[in-house]
């Protein structure tokens, strides 16, 4: 009998021992496929062998853009989902909005080591909420940039001796580098028709001129529609001069660039890959990547960030000891975020950011500055990744570029169409 009370006792003690040494799983969803899928998939594995027998991060790829979030809400509602997932800051106000998101209390971040200060201000506050609640936490800074080809530059006199463009700042010094550009055989400039494209471009022009599209509820009020039709005409003066192909699919207006059919080309940083991997397998040019050049007041450049939010599972929420190990497991992907650079982002986390092994990476730290004078989407449940607004960009952006619709008719057309949703 004592020896059945021992092994009991014992057995009992093994258990205890186990349960306490116990694995323990973080639900994880993202977006990401192509070369975001694969930086990602290598960093989680980083991640689940260094705590191997502690944590283990239990990954799925869900399809990118509207399928996401509405899967995201949809599940959030009936208080299941995952235990953390990646979300655009630019639909922080849609999901907030639909209560999809939990707020992270400044204690919770705290104890992960997660400061404000080691982020830029106004990629941190994109993470916020009206109520100024943390509702996510950024990874990456990422945005349109200029693709250029090194000898074509040269050959018209726009290379620095520092092997960037000069002479390229200012509306009127652009179009005259694009007419030195191009030729028969070569574009100044290849551009992508598609809405995103045509928003971010637009965006930017926008509030390099201090505009804003969005303020107190109502869509380029005033002065705002006359500096948006100012970047509209700008950005048709590119297909009218005939520096800009007109009508180019995404897949070709990238072929033009590595083709060496166009001299230069505004894209994501997302693509800084494709061009890294043609360049080492020696089917690139001598090339290079910087900032969108300045053509109005000062420097801005649209941008979004990859963040980490926490579901607000109702009924079922994460509890508390799942946010500690989740919001540690956030820190630690933002701490090895070089390794997320490679696909062309620029780290968030500011102690990456600044480091020299982030300076020695080339293209991203020629174009990291852009980080300072960054512009977020506006803030509203209309804007945003896969949004009404970048509908709005596809139906009146692109045809006033294409020379399709005025720049005036078309920015009236796109504050009337989104305030007409907003009501």
């Amino acid at each position: 009998m004592i020896r059945k009370i021992l092994y009991a006792t014992l057995a009992s003690a093994a258990l205890t021992v186990g349960a306490a040494h116990a694995t323990e799983t973080i639900v994880w969803w993202d977006f990401l496929s192509g070369g975001d899928g694969v930086r990602m998939k290598a960093m989680l594995d980083e991640f689940n062998k260094e705590h191997d027998g502690k944590v283990h991060i239990d990954a799925t790829t869900l399809e990118w853009g509207v399928p996401f979030y509405t899967k995201v809400q949809t599940s959030a509602a009936t208080g299941q989902g995952p235990d953390v997932m990646t979300y655009h800051e630019s639909r922080m106000p849609l999901g907030i909005s639909t209560g999809s998101l939990s707020p992270i209390a400044p204690e919770e971040l705290a104890a992960a080591g997660i400061k404000a200060s080691d982020f830029g201000p106004a990629n941190w506050k994109a993470a916020q909420g009206t109520d100024g609640q943390q509702y996510a936490v950024p990874l990456d800074i990422h945005s349109i940039i200029l693709y250029y080809n090194k000898d074509m530059l040269r050959k018209a006199g726009l290379l620095g001796d520092d092997g960037k463009p000069k002479g390229l700042d200012g509306a009127a010094n652009f179009d005259a580098a694009l007419a030195k550009l191009t030729t028969k055989e070569v574009a100044g400039l290849s551009v992508p028709n598609d809405g995103a494209t045509g928003w971010r471009i637009f965006y930017t022009l926008l509030n390099q001129q201090d505009g804003q599209f969005f303020k107190d509820g109502k869509f380029l009020d005033g002065d705002n529609l006359d500096k948006a039709t100012t970047a509209l005409a700008e950005m048709q003066k590119w297909v009218k001069s005939g520096a800009t192909p007109a009508n180019t699919e995404y897949p070709a207006s990238i072929a033009l660039f590595t083709s060496g059919k166009a001299a230069m080309h505004i894209n994501g940083v997302w693509e800084v890959p494709t061009m890294v991997d043609l360049a080492k397998k020696g089917q690139l040019f001598d090339w290079g990547a910087i900032q969108i050049p300045t053509f109005y007041a000062h420097p801005a450049t649209w941008a979004d960030s990859h963040s980490f939010a926490i579901p607000n599972r109702v009924g079922n929420p994460v509890d508390p000891a799942k946010r500690k190990l989740v919001l540690d497991a956030v820190h630690w992907f933002n701490e090895h975020s070089l390794e997320w650079a490679g696909g062309g982002h620029i780290p968030a986390y500011l102690p990456v950011q600044e480091s020299a092994e982030f300076k020695a990476l080339k293209p991203n730290s020629d174009y990291s500055s852009l980080a300072k004078t960054a512009v977020f989407d506006p803030v509203s449940t209309l804007a945003g990744v896969a949004s009404p607004v970048y509908d709005a960009s596809g139906n009146y952006v692109i045809p006033a570029m294409m020379g399709d619709m005025t720049p005036a008719d078309a920015a009236k057309k796109m504050r009337d169409d989104l305030q007409g949703q907003a009501k």
